[in-house]
Order: C-alpha cells, then structure tokens, then sequence
C-alpha cells in the first residue's frame, strides 16, 4: 500500500521495496481514441473476442490528419517540401491507400514494398527507393515505374544505369552522401567517392537523371538535421557548378520526433527513474530510451527549416534563394496516435507478498510492441479495462508475454494499476502503430501473428466502421 506517497511493504516484506514506487506516465490520446474507448468499449471487446489477442487497432483519419498537418507546417515555414511515408514503420495497406488519396508519396526499400506502394495506388514518380545496395530486380521496377532511386555507390550507379540502357528509359537518381557529422555510417558515399559519382552521373545522362542528394541521419536532432541538409545544398551547388544542372533536390529523410507523453512528465520520470521500477535486472544493464517527451513532428519541422545554417539565413531561405526542393521521409511521426494495442490478460502472478509487486502474463508476446533498435521499455503506461471498479490501493504490476522466453516482457516497468488485474482484462497501450506493431512480428510458438483492424469514426454520431486491413 501507499503511504505519504511512498509504496510501503506488504506483511512479510520487510524493506525490500521501501521508497520505491512505480511512476505514472500518462499516455496522450488522439480525440479519436478517446472516443473508441469512452463510448464504443463494447465494439472493441467483441473485436478482440473475434480476432485474438493482441489486436491491432488502425485509424487511417489519424494518418491523414498528420500528413496534413506536416505539410501545414512545411508550408509556414516557407520549405518547398514533398512528403513520402516510410512504409518500414508499419505494414498496413490502409496507410498506403491514404497517402495515395492524399497525393502523398512512398519511400520504400524492398521489391514487395514497392508493389505494395503501387497497387495502394501511389504512382511511381511520387515512391522513392531507399536501403543500401538494392539488388537487381528492385532496380528493374524502379525504372520501370519512373521512381526516384537514392544510390549508395558507385558500383550500384553503374549496375542501376545498366538496366536503365536495357529498357531504353531513364532513371531518376539521388546520390546518398555520408554527412560530416556521422562520417563513419555505413550508408552513402564519402566526399570523392560523391564527387566522382557526380562526374558519372554527367557520363551516363542519357540513361540517368541525376537529381540531387539524400542522407542518413540517426538521431532526432532538428539542429543536427538542418545542418546535414544545408550541407546537400551545397553539394547541389557544387555539381551544377560541374554542369549537372538538374541538382535540385536534398532528401532530409525522417527522423521526426513525436511526443508520447507530456514533456513536463517525461523530465519527472527521467529525474525519479532507477533500476528498482523494473522487473528483475533489466534496467541495471542499462537503458536507451526514445524521447517520448520530445517535440511534436510539426514543432520538429519548423526548428528544421528555421534553423540558421548560413549567418541568420535559415534552411528554408537558403533552398529557396538556391531554387532547392525537399523531399521528407517520416514514418514514426505521421502514425502519431494512429493505432493502438490491445492485449487480453491471461494471467496474473501475485508476488507481491515477496517481490513487491505482480506479474501480469497477456495472450501475446512483445515482439508486438517493440522498440526495435534501442535497449529500452516502452515506457506509456498501459490502460487497463475491467468491469471491476478503482480500488483504494495502487496495484504495482509489470507485464509479461506469454512464451517461454525470460525476456518476453511487454512492460518491463512496474505500473501503478488502479486496481488489482485480473485474468479476462483488457491492457490498451496507446500509439503503437510507428514501429511497435509490426517491426519485429514472428510467428514464435507457431502462434499467428496479429490482426490489424482498420477502423473509421462515423459521422455525426454514426456508429464506427471496421473491416481488416487488406480486406
């Protein structure tokens, strides 16, 4: 129980977890998402009562309302910016179809993405094509399709333009250059290896349009981010001034922050937070976590474009004064609040009479709900639903995956639930559709992987439509 603030030991306990509590960190929600769970409970209870556990929740009118609101953004910023959605950070075709509907681009890096983008209905002159050394069968669809290819090499400039020549067509291409930021990145071109692809690109233009540059970036820096982009300006400077004329455009790629949680709690939770708040020894071997607190993707574009790169000239100035566009490849940021998770509990493990706290086990596993390249938790606290009210005491819980995995932990953080979990709860962990839902889904156990339902507010108090996604 709680005492002045303080989780206090169970009998028996004696001071194992003295002091220590878990800390809430309250997920923002999307209206829409409010609105599915205070007033269609029962739609999403009979879904997951039909479709399994977990279930995948999409809302496409969410996509479209930040691809929206990304553009609103570029344009006060004065950018010439095109938008093409990462597909890697979610697999759902409903996205696709939106980003189709809404003249919005693909940025793709696989032959079955790529046919994905295209059948959704996004033309191939709005899909570009990233990823290092693309093989052979990519390339021959991205010249046929009149998509714009981003080069890793020389040796791939050379294989690419080959089968433009085949064709008979003409491809479109950025050169990716290595930043001088991260120099050691694997991915693009260091300076002469860029300068000479510039010079071959001029050789073979018969068979290769040569457009501009493109770079990869890790971390979510606007500063660092405007300064690699002012620095694929001046690239495209250079290689006009070699005579490549048609240098015209700088792919800034993603890495758009999105806020998960209010920024004043995510700076609490970051001061409080220490290895005790985890289940077992996971947090001694060291977190990295995402900046779930971080700037919204509009804030994170405007700091881009109005960042000074040249005196007090801004990026955006700067592109416009040199007639350079911009092409922006989010994926995370545009799935803002765009899906959510449900898991059912399956089971619960009361140690708290020795441990401190329970272990919740749900049907599922976190490969459903990972943060893929990081060492880390995701952090939101989870929603839990039940037909049993709040209690007085706050119900310390961690939550597990139902493998036979020590490490299948879908919540490795101690929540404070408001009430004792029971077995036939609801868990609902909120803006998952960016990475969480699909980036690492196996079919471990021989389980199927999870459902996606598609579902779409009605109007004017008109019940919710669903259907699955690709159906």
């Amino acid at each position: 129980m709680y005492k002045d603030g303080v989780l206090m030991p169970r009998q028996g306990q004696g001071s194992l977890l003295t002091g220590v509590q878990p800390f809430p960190l309250t997920a923002l929600r999307h209206p829409a998402v409010t609105t599915l769970l205070e007033d269609h409970r029962a739609l999403l209870a009979d879904l997951l009562d039909g479709l399994g556990s977990p279930l995948h929740v999409v809302l496409p009118e969410v996509f479209e309302e930040n691809v929206a609101g990304l553009r609103q953004a570029f344009i006060e910023s004065g950018a010439d910016v095109d938008i093409l959605f990462a597909k890697k950070a979610n697999k759902a075709d409903c996205y696709v179809s939106s980003a189709a509907a809404l003249g919005a681009g693909i940025d793709v890096a696989s032959s079955a993405e790529l046919v994905k983008a295209l059948a959704g209905g996004v033309p191939g002159h709005r899909i570009g094509i990233s990823g290092p050394e693309k093989d052979d069968t990519l390339h021959a669809l991205a010249v046929q399709h009149n998509c714009l290819v981003a080069i890793d090499s020389i040796s791939e400039l050379r294989r690419l333009a080959a089968t433009a020549r085949l064709a008979d067509r003409r491809v479109r291409v950025l050169l990716r250059s290595r930043t001088s930021g991260q120099p050691g990145s694997r991915f693009g071109m260091a300076a002469a290896e860029r300068d000479a692809a510039v010079g071959l690109c001029m050789e073979l233009a018969g068979h290769v349009r040569f457009q501009g540059f493109s770079f990869h970036l890790n971390g979510y820096s606007p500063g660092e981010r405007a300064m690699a982009a002012n620095e694929m300006i001046e690239h495209c400077l250079d290689a006009r001034r070699r005579g490549a004329r048609s240098a015209e455009l700088v792919d800034i790629g993603g890495g758009l922050p999105m806020r998960y949680v209010e920024p004043g709690l995510w700076d609490e939770f970051l001061r409080q937070n220490e290895p005790a708040h985890y289940h077992g020894t996971k947090a001694s071997r060291g977190f990295s976590f995402y900046p779930y607190g971080g700037h919204s993707p509009a804030e994170a574009a405007r700091m881009i474009m109005s960042h000074p790169v040249d005196g007090d000239e801004s990026l955006s100035a700067k592109a416009a004064r040199n007639g350079i566009r911009f092409l922006v490849e989010p994926g995370r940021s545009l799935l803002d609040q765009a899906g959510f998770t449900v898991y059912r509990v399956q089971q619960v493990e009361d140690r708290r009479d020795t441990d401190g706290y329970a272990i919740v086990t749900v049907a599922g596993n976190s490969l459903s709900l990972s943060e893929p390249w990081f060492n880390t938790d995701y952090l939101p606290d989870p929603l839990l639903i039940s037909a049993e009210p709040a209690a007085d005491e706050v119900f310390p819980a961690c939550v597990a995956g139902s493998t036979c995995l020590e490490n299948d932990m879908v919540t490795w953080r101690k929540i404070g639930f408001p009430r004792p979990v029971r077995p036939g709860d609801h868990l609902v962990y909120f803006n998952t559709a960016g990475y969480h839902m699909d980036f690492l889904e196996s079919r471990f156990h021989d389980t199927a992987l999870p459902l996606k339902a598609v579902i779409r507010l009605g109007d004017g108090g008109a019940s919710p439509r669903w259907r699955l996604d690709g159906i």
